[in-house]
């Protein structure tokens, strides 16, 4: 498996149902500069973690109970900017560390090896730029001449071999439809084994990405009614473990 998470996974038995306790430390919610947060901070804060925080600042990445990287802006203009403020070395020090990750639409995609969205023609390595290199694959741009693209709306996800010891995906069931705003997503060289659940739109590509305490969705669970609030709830009930029984959970 490749990426910098910890090697073993914490399955959705070995997370179970989290006890409620006050939640000292927040999720972070990492803010890039670009546009509204506040639906994934109240859709975490439903789910039922009281201590949600948006922030830009590399130390409250690092001291997070949990983090989310939400989707918002394009790829290129995204890493740049989490590279210059230090952010992104922020979030694969709290992650090697052990702190769970959510990856949300643009989010996910950032937490690849690479993407080329955006990507200026005389940048070093053109087309394409790294990304934060937490799971393995590309990102690359949906392209079709018979259906519309960005894919906008409701989809089904499907759920994997792997998918079904997830703790992001436990209870949610197979086909469940999640909303997807999106013109690019993991490409095939994705790590198979890190696939939880796919969606076929144009082509298939992974709508759940999981590696150890790092956890991506190509859709918006913030968005998602019922099934994105039972996949926000199961990650808090991660974060809940993690800091419960130590990060070495993952270990």
């Amino acid at each position: 498996m490749g990426g910098c998470g910890a090697e073993a996974r914490v399955d959705a038995a070995s997370v179970g149902e989290a006890s409620p306790r006050s939640d000292a430390a927040p999720i972070v919610v990492i803010d890039y500069h670009k546009g509204n947060l506040s639906s994934v901070r109240r859709g975490l804060m439903r789910a039922g973690w009281d201590n949600v925080v948006v922030s830009d600042d590399p130390a409250a990445i690092r001291a997070a109970a949990g983090l989310v990287l939400p989707g918002v802006g394009a790829f290129y203009d995204a890493i740049t900017f989490m590279r210059g403020s230090g952010q992104a070395q922020a979030i694969v020090d709290a992650v090697r560390a052990g702190t769970p990750i959510l990856g949300i639409c643009l989010g996910l995609q950032l937490l690849l090896a690479r993407g080329d969205e955006g990507v200026p023609q005389d940048e070093p390595g053109a087309p394409w730029v790294a990304g934060l290199g937490l799971l393995a694959g590309s990102c690359t741009r949906l392209s079709s001449d018979r259906l519309k693209v960005p894919h906008v709306g409701w989809d089904q996800i499907h759920v994997s071999g792997e998918g079904r010891s997830c703790p992001l995906l436990s209870g949610v069931p197979e086909g469940a439809n999640v909303y997807y705003t999106h013109s690019y997503a993991a490409a095939d060289d994705v790590d198979p084994g890190q696939v939880a659940a796919h969606t076929h739109y144009v082509r298939s590509f992974a709508g759940v990405l999981w590696e150890g305490n790092v956890f991506g969705c190509q859709f918006h669970p913030e968005k998602s009614s019922g099934t994105g609030l039972a996949i926000l709830r199961n990650y808090v009930n991660v974060v809940r473990a993690a800091s419960a029984r130590g990060k070495d959970v993952f270990a």
